[in-house]
């Protein structure tokens, strides 16, 4: 995995100059799109729409210090107005493209380069699942993408659950993991935008048909799951096995994960505080590519 990692970058970097679309990137490696965008998401530390946007710009930044005009820049890098590209520079860079070239300042976002770090290794316990197609009923919306600490969207959503709602969906429990889960599904993945969103459900997993129209819900196919539990301060350790299974579990274990609702349900210690148990329920398939 490292070295195709190294791949893509050096893939990227030998076509900076033209519209570079992801699952150009994801065929070029011979990987699926969804499962590739995830694995490089957590080990880099961020999507590869914006790595691909940061080094453009970067390298837009060393044509304008060349001498090359904002107009012939802006239109290299794939822009289709000078308006567009202006917008971008200046928020990625804090300067206007035409202080740069005026002035010569340089702004840099270097080239990234994956290798292995060897440290203390650390068990991870997991469990290869089957479910049927199921529904989860429950509450969902928009919200930040956010890799650390509290969403406070999220907590927003879950203290918009009426007492109502909360009844219809205990109702409905009538499968593993019989818990009120947090669901996420859809993100974004845009060129040009800084930050995404993705959609956010909090509800049960259900075989039920009849659910009350108070509750949103979202349809989910028959799947293999990776099951992850931990234990632990709450959220660091849940967000901490999530990343471990796309950087460690995923590269390894001859499974690709694939594009459907991963979710994970949190029971908070009452004798420890700010402690839990997590499960991380990650839909998967069997790579096809050995």
């Amino acid at each position: 995995m490292i070295k195709t990692l190294n791949d893509v970058i050096d893939f990227i970097e030998d076509n900076l100059a033209y519209d570079i679309k992801i699952e150009d990137v994801a065929k070029y490696i011979g990987e699926s799109d969804y499962h590739f965008r995830k694995i490089f998401q957590y080990i880099s530390g961020m999507p590869l729409g914006e790595y691909i946007k940061k080094r453009k710009l970067a390298k837009a930044n060393r044509d304008l210090v060349d001498g090359q005009s904002v107009t012939d820049t802006a239109f290299k890098y794939g822009y289709q107005s000078i308006d567009g590209f202006t917008r971008a520079f200046k928020s990625w860079s804090g300067y206007l493209p035409s202080e740069v070239y005026r002035n010569k300042v340089i702004v840099s976002f270097p080239k990234l380069s994956f290798y292995i770090d060897v440290r203390g290794g650390e068990n991870m316990e997991v469990q290869i699942k089957e479910l049927p197609a199921f529904t989860i009923a429950g509450v969902k919306k928009r919200v930040p993408m956010q890799f650390e600490g509290v969403n406070d969207e999220i907590v927003k959503l879950a203290e918009s659950i009426t007492g109502e709602q909360r009844t219809k969906m205990h109702e409905l429990m009538n499968m593993e993991p019989a818990h009120v889960v947090n669901a996420s599904y859809d993100s974004d993945e845009k060129f040009l935008k800084d930050e995404g969103d993705l959609t956010h459900v909090i509800g049960v997993p259900t075989t039920e048909t009849d659910i009350s129209p108070l509750l949103d819900t979202v349809e989910v196919a028959a799947h293999t799951w990776a099951v992850f539990p931990n234990e632990g301060p709450f959220p660091e350790t849940l967000q901490n096995t999530m990343a471990r299974t796309y950087s460690e579990w995923l590269p390894s274990s001859g499974y690709e994960v694939i594009d459907a609702p991963s979710f994970s349900f949190t029971i908070m210690d009452e004798e420890k505080e700010k402690h839990a148990y997590s499960e991380v329920w990650m839909p998967v398939r069997q790579n096809r590519i050995q």
